[in-house]
């Protein structure tokens, strides 16, 4: 049998260790009338068979099945409540941690209906004060099995809830701007920390002050942004993407038009302004997107071609989105065919177009 312990403490406390597991090699071998000198601003919690039992708090303790009495039920007593028993012991420091370092590694996703593409990526840093709240806890979530337990351990998990109870918070307050969220920083350092601290409390921390800079946008390139947003976020912004070049570009928008898809645009444009009426319009939009990349590509593959085969005025049919005739028509029948072969589009967007331009090309009498 290993030595008994009949005095134990832990006095030699890391400026950011939040637990320490006494022995630290092994499960110790105590008895009831054993001593556990827990210090200031420490608690002490046995664990045995990886279960949290009982907790001393502050002072020198005297084992017993008063302090005990969980444990004590479980280990029985024998030998006049003399009989060794192994277990964990596990001082927790109860001291704040100031100036604990945080800051947004992945951008905190903000939309912005109606203003631009309809969403901002969010980048700031800044520091908190955090603490063990409930010992107990805690050391159920975090500590058992280790013989140690620091700062650094649990910091990308502290720093990944804080940011996302940030970001849930800023989706919830309807915050639209850089000013708005700026804003509500400003209330996280006042009255809405307590709300920030309901899910840290559910772990046994808390939050007990919160500092941050002001937000600032972080720009990216369009086919970036896709790695930070949902896949309903980035097919609105490519939808809006394509009306705003459509409305700078009246060429392209008077093209889009006449081949029968310049409602669709209008009616985005009408949904970035409106986002009241986006949800109604949304599945109209879907398809008439597909129908408006389709035919954007197509205007610029035949261009291109156009302009690599050079052929002679009388020979060279201008390309056009609104054919005239049956070669027309068909070319835009055989990149159809190129597309879905390229895997380009879908075989549902495939047949509604290849529909359309085969009925046209009937009427012409093809």
């Amino acid at each position: 049998m290993a030595l008994i312990l009949d005095v134990i403490d832990h006095t030699n406390v890391g400026s950011e260790e939040f637990a320490w597991r006494e022995p630290q090699q092994g499960s110790g071998d105590f008895r009831f009338g054993s001593q556990v000198i827990v210090g200031e601003s420490q608690a002490a919690v046995f664990v045995r068979g990886g279960q949290a039992l009982d907790i001393l708090k502050t002072g020198r303790h005297t084992l017993s099945t008063a302090n005990l009495p969980i444990l004590s039920g479980l280990i029985g007593l024998a030998t006049g409540g003399r009989t060794p028993f192994t277990a964990d012991v596990y001082f927790v420091n109860l001291k704040d941690m100031p100036q604990v370092g945080w800051g947004t590694s992945t951008p905190i996703v903000m939309e912005t209906p109606g203003k631009g593409m309809g969403v901002v990526l969010l980048m700031t840093h800044g520091v908190i004060d955090i603490g063990v709240d409930d010992p107990m806890l805690f050391v159920k979530q975090y500590a058992v099995g280790k013989a140690s337990l620091s700062m650094n351990d649990i910091k990308d998990r502290v720093q990944a809830m804080l940011l996302g109870e940030i970001a849930e918070l800023i989706g919830k307050s309807g915050a639209q701007s850089i000013p708005d969220a700026n804003k509500l920083l400003g209330n996280l350092e006042g009255a809405m920390l307590a709300k920030l601290n309901e899910k840290f409390a559910a772990l046994g921390l808390r939050i007990k002050a919160f500092e941050s800079n002001p937000f600032q946008a972080k720009n990216v390139p369009l086919d970036e942004l896709r790695n930070y947003v949902s896949l309903d976020v980035w097919e609105r912004v490519q939808r809006l993407n394509i009306a705003e070049q459509a409305a700078k570009n009246p060429g392209m928008g008077g093209s889009l038009a006449s081949a029968g898809v310049g409602l669709g645009v209008g009616q985005m444009l009408g949904s970035a302004m409106n986002p009241d009426q986006a949800a109604q319009q949304q599945q109209m939009m879907q398809q008439q997107m597909m129908q408006q990349q389709m035919m954007m590509q197509q205007m610029m593959d035949m261009m291109n071609r156009n302009k690599e085969s050079a052929p002679p005025p009388a020979a060279a049919a201008a390309p056009s989105t609104n054919p005239q005739t049956k070669a027309e028509v068909q070319a835009l029948l055989d990149n159809l065919d190129m597309k879905l072969a390229n895997g380009e589009i879908s075989e549902t967007t495939y047949k509604m177009l290849s529909d359309k331009w085969q009925a046209r090309l009937k009427e012409m009498g093809g």
